[in-house]
């Protein structure tokens, strides 16, 4: 048996790299694990669940964006090197400045690809967004037209361009669905914090746009595997079946689940989970929201944000965790999310376990914020 793979999570108390470390543990699937996080693990919201997976032995506090740390991130007092990095760090807010992004995004990606290249780590793994591509209802293939509608997916993309360019780094670049599951607190955990909100106002909950926009998903659990398939294809398994005259010269892959999600297949989950109307915004005010984005979604905001206080005061919750029914301007545009999963299951021969968001993954969801006390859980 060859030795397990030494692995380095840059950004691993971040949502995914929570998951990667709690995945790498449950299999004992390598030989040693470093954590890296700015966030210090009191302060990383973790359920108790991942206590072992990032203990604080695993555990490295450090900016990686800063080169000067790049030194501690990457030596192991063996003197030996690490053969997996995974990159799960960067700036995961919307609506920030550009600044933001350059410094928490690009310049971290960049520093760790150079200094991975330059100690001859085996695969780094960098993750990256579904929202690079040209919006499209059909799904985006990897080598499809790209044209980023977010500022994260515009600063992923030079984050990809950069990395290629970097002299012997072992790249492998992963494009994410919108990722969901237990604890995730970005997108679809904001329409349940609406719905709850909608719920306890016992009004109908409208979509902007169509039921047929594209928002594809992927569960967390199969992101995270998907992540540890990618390194081990490329390292172990040395890149079968890559053709880079057809695919490119970095292998890139597009991390979605199968069930081609959209904003119908979520109001119908919805509505039967919540048991509240659910349904969409005519031609008329979609056309108005268009033009007037900004007002829009200030209203929506003003006219939420305080049930959902009101709603954490009721349940006695005083310390209220990261969920919030607050939307984004940049995730509100009217474009899909639409991405083609087929090239990680022929290439590298990936089966998804959770192949469709359903109501019973997105009910998992809601009790596991109830088990940590952040639900509002109805009287």
């Amino acid at each position: 048996m060859a030795e397990k793979p030494a692995v380095l999570i840059i950004g691993g108390l971040g949502y995914i790299g929570r998951f990667l470390a709690l995945h790498i543990r449950k299999n004992n699937l390598a030989s040693e694990v470093r954590i890296v996080d700015k966030v210090l693990p009191q302060l990383a919201w973790l359920a108790p669940e991942f206590a072992e997976a990032c203990s604080q032995d695993k555990f490295m506090q450090a900016d990686a964006s800063k080169e000067q740390s790049l030194p501690r991130i990457f030596d192991r007092s063996n003197g030996k090197q690490w053969d997996y990095v995974f990159n799960c760090g960067g700036e995961t807010r919307y609506s920030q400045e550009d600044e933001v992004y350059k410094v928490r995004s690009l310049a971290l990606s960049v520093a760790a690809g150079k200094e991975a290249a330059k100690r001859g780590v085996k695969a780094f793994v960098e993750l990256s967004t579904g929202m690079v591509y040209k919006p499209d209802s059909q799904p985006s293939k990897e080598g499809d037209k790209l044209k980023p509608w977010s500022k994260i997916a515009i600063f992923k993309l030079q984050a990809e361009e950069q990395l290629a360019k970097i002299e012997g780094l072992n790249l492998i670049i992963v494009r994410l669905a919108h990722v969901y599951g237990d604890y995730a607190s970005q997108f679809v955990s904001t329409a349940l914090c609406l719905a709850r909100v909608y719920q306890h106002l016992n009004e109908e909950m409208k979509w902007l746009w169509t039921k047929d926009l594209r928002v594809n998903t992927v569960h967390i659990t199969d992101a995270a595997r998907a992540l540890w398939s990618v390194a081990d294809w490329y390292a172990v398994k040395k890149q079968a079946n890559w053709d880079a005259k057809a695919m490119g010269k970095i292998p890139t892959f597009n991390v979605v689940d199968e069930g081609q999600t959209s904003q119908g297949t979520m109001a119908d989950i919805i509505g039967k989970l919540f048991g509240i109307e659910t349904g969409f915004q005519g031609q008329l005010i979609s056309t108005f929201a268009r033009l007037n984005m900004d007002s829009v979604v200030d209203d929506v905001n003003d006219e939420v944000l305080g049930p959902w206080a009101e709603l954490l005061e009721d349940a006695g919750i005083t310390r209220p965790g990261p969920l919030t029914p607050f939307m984004e301007k940049e995730l509100l545009k009217d474009t899909d999310l639409s991405m083609d999963g087929s090239r990680l299951k022929q290439v590298v021969g990936f089966k998804y376990e959770k192949p469709q968001i359903t109501k019973e993954l997105v009910q998992d969801m809601i009790d596991s914020y109830t088990r940590i006390g952040w639900w509002p859980v109805a009287k």
